[in-house]
């Protein structure tokens, strides 16, 4: 795959999972690069399709730490308005909350605290290193929050349930899907019942997608995110990863 728009590889050590923002054990945290290029590919596509400009809402149903929602959010604020995340998992729902938190400066200065006690506690490189990338993520914030500003919030739910989904979700409000489907040991499609969760996942979704919206699912390539309500308008392979850009139909 050859990269748009992240044309350079750039040094993203600040956003490192478990450096400021929180990890969850066992689940793999999403490349920065490749995050950027996907997203900046989806606002590119509202913009062409749609011919739409505004900020975004920005939703994924498969979160877990909410990670890659976190750095994006910090990367484009300019086009984000709300970032939302949800998960089956209590664990991750608690983490995803704690990181996309720090969105904004205050989520920021209350980490800032954190690593600050366990510097003076410890002592440790990797926290004083640690609190200078919090303090960098918070001085690159705080000005920008007023001309950006960016809500954010987390619920749990099954990302294959449309119930569970739309009571916390308005119809038609979400603009930009960006999800990293579950496999492997740890990060599997708990709860779900079907034989194909990617497509029941698309089922869902159908209802809170905005008329603009735009979807991209990445995946291993075991799974296919397809469904006869979407229009595929991007394909392309990055490593282990599949990922694909939707749109829905109608």
């Amino acid at each position: 795959m050859q990269y748009k728009f992240v044309k350079e590889q750039q040094n993203y050590s600040d956003f490192a999972s478990g450096r400021v923002f929180h990890s969850l054990p066992g689940h793999p945290a999403f490349p920065v690069r490749l995050a950027s290029e996907i997203f900046q590919r989806c606002i590119a596509r509202r913009e062409e399709i749609y011919q739409d400009k505004t900020r975004s809402v920005l939703y994924d149903p498969c979160c877990g730490a909410a990670y890659h929602l976190s750095v994006l959010t910090h990367l484009h604020r300019k086009h984000i308005r709300e970032v939302i995340g949800s998960d089956i998992g209590e664990k991750a729902v608690e983490v995803a909350q704690r990181n996309l938190e720090m969105v904004n400066a205050a989520g920021l200065d209350k980490r800032i605290e954190e690593i600050s006690e366990m510097v003076e506690q410890y002592g440790k490189a990797s926290h004083k290193d640690a609190l200078e990338s919090a303090q960098i993520l918070r001085n690159r914030a705080k000005p920008m929050e007023q001309a950006y500003p960016v809500t954010s919030r987390v619920f749990r739910a099954n990302a294959t349930n449309l119930k569970q989904i739309a009571s916390s979700l308005k119809a038609r409000s979400v603009d930009i899907v960006f999800t990293d489907l579950p496999y492997g040991f740890h990060s599997d499609w708990a709860g779900s019942e079907t034989k194909n969760p990617a497509q029941a996942m698309l089922e869902a979704l159908l209802e809170v997608l905005s008329p603009s919206s735009i979807v991209a699912v990445a995946s291993d390539k075991k799974q296919k995110a397809a469904h006869e309500g979407y229009q595929r308008i991007e394909r392309f392979q990055v490593g282990k990863r599949q990922v694909v850009i939707l749109k829905p139909d109608g």
